[in-house]
């Protein structure tokens, strides 16, 4: 069965570090401090810490030879339709060896509203509705029919980039008491280019099904998903510019 799709620009391949999946894989970048966030994994489940405030970007590369569709889901809802999120639903295609980034909430094939981390009740989906799946990231994730024509992909986005920028890993200090559970806004307008193409899929359900959560530094703190402890000292070679006075010998 035929189904139609949107791509977005897709970029050349970058760097794997900080990311999860197999068929593709998928990272979070603070568009606001411009790094990756890093990953912590608890009792199997891989979580980001989000910090109010700050827009953020899906990041995903497609890890094989051949183009994959990545039904992509934010709180439960598909960042291309809208809709309750479903795997059988519309996504992006990424092609062979590439990636692409998304910045926020599909409004049409020139636009998008920005994800950024919100309390619950700012939240896209609460805001339409539908609270229960807020904190959560997901990625479906299809490979094409052999058997379709390769299609090729002219791309319209004047905004291509070269690769995903990697920051300090490192968390910042902040109480152990929790806080209100953290969800993604619908945000500012940005441009974003992108085309309907047709894609069938090779099987009726997703061979690969990515999920990523996320939540405030306390909240992950005071769920024991991230320790509380003073942050790991990295030894300084330059910590002064001269040299002081040794102790006094008595």
């Amino acid at each position: 069965m035929q189904n139609v799709l949107l791509t977005l620009m897709l970029l050349l391949a970058a760097g794997q570090a900080l990311a999860l999946g197999q068929l593709a894989d998928i990272s979070i970048y603070d568009r606001v401090e411009q790094r990756t966030l890093p990953v912590y994994w608890h009792e199997g489940r891989a979580y980001v810490i989000g910090k109010p405030g700050n827009e953020y970007r899906i990041a995903l590369h497609n890890r094989g030879g051949a183009d994959v569709l990545a039904v992509v889901s934010v709180d439960g809802v598909n960042v291309v339709t809208g809709e309750t999120a479903a795997a059988s639903q519309s996504g992006y295609v990424i092609d062979n060896w590439r990636s692409l980034e998304v910045n926020g909430w599909r409004k049409s094939l020139a636009r998008t509203a920005a994800f950024y981390f919100t309390d619950l009740p700012d939240s896209y989906a609460a805001r339409t509705g539908r609270p229960d799946n807020v904190g959560v990231i997901g990625v479906a994730l299809f490979r094409r029919r052999v058997e379709s024509p390769p299609l090729s992909f002219d791309m319209e986005s004047p905004f291509k980039r070269k690769g995903r920028a990697q920051g300090d890993a490192r968390s910042q200090a902040a109480p152990q008491t929790a806080e209100k559970s953290l969800g993604t806004g619908h945000g500012r307008g940005e441009t974003s280019f992108a085309r309907q193409v047709g894609f069938e899929r090779a099987t009726s359900g997703p061979e690969e099904m990515i999920t990523l959560y996320y939540d405030s530094y306390a909240n992950l703190v005071a769920r024991g998903v991230i320790s509380a402890g003073p942050r790991h000292h990295h030894p300084q070679p330059f910590p002064s510019y001269f040299v002081p006075d040794p102790p006094q010998r008595w």
